[in-house]
């Protein structure tokens, strides 16, 4: 086993990497800081659009609205933010400082601006390819593997960046000393002024908007249907809040939120229940903050074996990390979490993603409730055993199992949902 300060020093740059703020959802927030970047390459408003996508990018923008657009959703509108009023230096909040003044340059430029979308032939699951054209001029820049990871940039056909399209995998802090027992030692042993600072953020953004999800109306509204029903009950509290969050970010809410590994609803999913039931229960401030590195850190170690994108629904993984993280404030250990985990993706392994879109709020409410029932089996002493399904003798295999069913036996399901949304 790698040595604690060791760990700890790879596990404070791993979340300094996967909690990142980010406005809106982020496939069309990749979009439009491809299209930003591509525009500020050319150096003109182009004429001409042409973007090229792999399915998973098509399937996550296609019914999602994107921010600080007037209500506009899908692929081109995102190309059209982010040509027209995108701030590519911003990356995941490209979108963040459009004017009202530029919301209307956005409609009007997407009413009269050729914007063509193609479903790219790429080995990669995360592709966007962006050409904008001018007269003779043009600009081309593609980002693979993960949102902000830009490694072509062209202009007039001459080459500006080049750089191998390598997986996350090797973009990203080595993620192969994550385990179940480490992240439990790493939250129990961390100075917590080495990561206060990523989770004094992520509280107050992904509260905010989940606050917001409460108060307003939001697509399904999912969120404020749950506390109607049993606002008094802890474990539907947890849920809604959860849920309006994302209720709010899938329906066009300009306020940012903090990501876990590339996504704002698994960043909403794997902290908010867990800041709520701190704060429902008396808990101090340090020991959230430590129960914020368990949830953060186990979502993150589910979805490295799944990947960013995926037909497996990744509000699973941070239900589950929401679990753990509330099973370590009531001072549950290795052992309980461990075993809460197990459970709790034994029951919700089934769920698809099916795009971005406003039903990602129920489906973050059924994974947060999973994840509640994951650690009450264990608590009464009932618990799922190797060989029931696809659980695995310890947690360790289960994960790893979870991750092949996802990355490899999830392929051709992933591949019918992209056909099936694309049919008229």
């Amino acid at each position: 086993m790698a040595s604690c300060s060791r760990c700890n020093r790879e596990f404070i740059q791993i979340l300094k990497e996967e909690l990142l703020p980010a406005m809106g959802c982020t496939e069309p927030i990749a979009v439009a800081y491809a299209a930003a970047k591509a525009r500020e390459t050319l150096g003109a408003l182009p004429e001409r659009v042409l973007v090229e996508a792999s399915g998973n990018i098509i399937k996550n923008v296609k019914s999602v609205v994107v921010p600080n657009t007037g209500g506009l959703k899908g692929l081109p509108a995102a190309a059209a933010a982010g040509v027209v009023a995108g701030d590519a230096s911003a990356e995941l909040q490209a979108l963040a400082s459009v004017t009202a003044l530029q919301i209307a340059a956005i409609g009007e430029y997407l009413n009269k601006t050729p914007i063509e979308v193609r479903h790219a032939d790429t080995p990669h699951i995360f592709d966007i390819a962006v050409s904008v054209f001018r007269g003779e001029e043009s600009a081309y820049v593609r980002i693979t593997d993960f949102h902000t990871n830009i490694v072509t940039i062209r202009r007039n056909g001459e080459t500006l960046l080049e750089k191998q399209s390598a997986g996350e995998e090797e973009s990203l802090t080595e993620r192969g000393s994550l385990s179940v027992e480490r992240i439990v030692d790493f939250a129990d042993s961390v100075d917590i002024e080495n990561v206060r600072e990523l989770l004094e953020r992520q509280i107050a953004y992904n509260m905010a908007i989940s606050e917001e999800g409460l108060k307003n109306s939001y697509g399904a509204n999912i969120g404020k249907t749950l506390l109607h029903r049993n606002g008094d009950d802890l474990g539907y509290k947890l849920r809604a809040w959860a849920a309006a969050g994302s209720d709010a970010r899938m329906n066009g809410c300009e306020m940012p939120v903090v990501i876990n590994s590339g996504s704002g609803n698994q960043g909403i999913t794997t902290s908010v229940p867990v800041i709520v039931y701190a704060r429902e229960t008396g808990k101090s401030h340090e020991e959230l903050l430590r129960a914020l590195c368990v949830s953060n850190l186990v979502t993150i170690h589910l979805k490295t074996g799944i990947g960013r994108l995926s037909a497996y629904c990744g509000a699973v993984s941070a239900g589950a990390g929401a679990a753990a993280g509330i099973a370590y404030l009531q001072g549950g250990r290795f052992d309980v979490i461990a075993h809460t985990i197990v459970n709790t993706v034994a029951v919700t392994s089934g769920i698809v993603c099916d795009g971005a879109k406003a039903s990602c709020a129920a489906k973050i409410a059924e994974a947060v409730d999973a994840g509640l029932l994951g650690l009450a089996m264990y608590q009464t002493g009932n618990e799922f055993y190797g060989g029931d399904g696809i659980v695995k003798k310890g947690v360790e295999r289960t994960i790893e199992i979870v991750g092949r069913l996802a990355r490899c036996g999830m392929q051709e399901t992933d591949k019918e949902i992209i056909r099936l949304m694309l049919e008229n």
